[in-house]
């Protein structure tokens, strides 16, 4: 993916989505995915991982990436901000489900997937406790932006474990109704969640995204526990996403 600087994206119109260089990070891939979904085009900007990104600090307040811009209105870098700005902005079926307590259920589900605390959150600080050192990036940096204390580095994979039964419940209890998805009849974002976290804990093969050896180590790096509770229904799930709706491989 060709990625413009900060101070040219920043001058430009349209929407402008700042994402992470050099590595496929859930939150940034899931974002592309949605505005993909909705048929949304984007500029790509550049942002450095464990970089100060003063640029884009000035012109957003954030340092981090995802962050969307629209036009001159503020930015968002909320998940589900990201997810909203995505549902207005496109067009096509909605990433929310049409029945009130269904939608609640899907943006549910992506809470569980995105949220502080949630699978995405939980993972990496799980594999601060268990992966080999990164070569293009220091786990001591992460975990000093995100003020990671001992015990929840210790408790990460019970909670991630948790997730993963939930999720896989959950297509059990869709594909009895003869559904693909996991909430309704039809893609909601949350689907679009999953086959990008999912990555987390199963990398996409090679030849669908291209991984240094440390970092594709620190994804498959985990206690035997959590390696068992990766139940087959949910990478079915991840790559059925992937290939009708996402599209490989991943450019990033």
């Amino acid at each position: 993916m060709d990625y413009i600087p900060v101070a040219e994206g920043r001058e430009m119109s349209g929407l402008r989505l700042v994402l992470s260089v050099g590595t496929p990070g859930p939150w940034s891939i899931s974002a592309r995915a949605l505005f993909g979904v909705r048929n949304v085009p984007y500029i790509p900007v550049r942002q450095e991982i464990g970089g100060a990104n003063e640029e884009l600090v000035a012109w957003t307040g954030r340092r981090n990436a995802p962050v969307a811009v629209y036009e001159s209105e503020p930015a968002v870098d909320n998940w589900l901000d990201i997810m909203v700005l995505a549902e207005r902005l496109g067009r096509g079926p909605s990433l929310f489900p049409d029945d009130p307590i269904d939608r609640a259920l899907a943006v549910g589900f992506s809470a569980e997937i995105c949220g502080q605390g949630g699978f995405g959150w939980s993972r990496r600080l799980s594999m601060m406790g268990v992966a080999p050192p990164l070569e293009d990036a220091s786990l001591s940096v992460i975990a000093r932006q995100y003020g990671v204390r001992p015990d929840a580095v210790r408790n990460a994979p019970e909670r991630v474990i948790g997730i993963l039964r939930g999720l896989s419940q959950q297509l059990r209890r869709q594909r009895a109704v003869g559904s693909d998805y996991l909430v309704g009849d039809r893609l909601s974002a949350c689907d679009v969640h999953w086959a990008c976290f999912s990555i987390l804990v199963r990398p996409l093969p090679p030849e669908a995204c291209s991984l240094t050896a440390g970092m594709r180590g620190m994804f498959e790096a985990m206690p035997d526990e959590l390696r068992a509770a990766i139940d087959p229904i949910l990478i079915e799930h991840r790559d059925r996403i992937w290939k009708r709706y996402i599209g490989l491989p991943l450019d990033y």
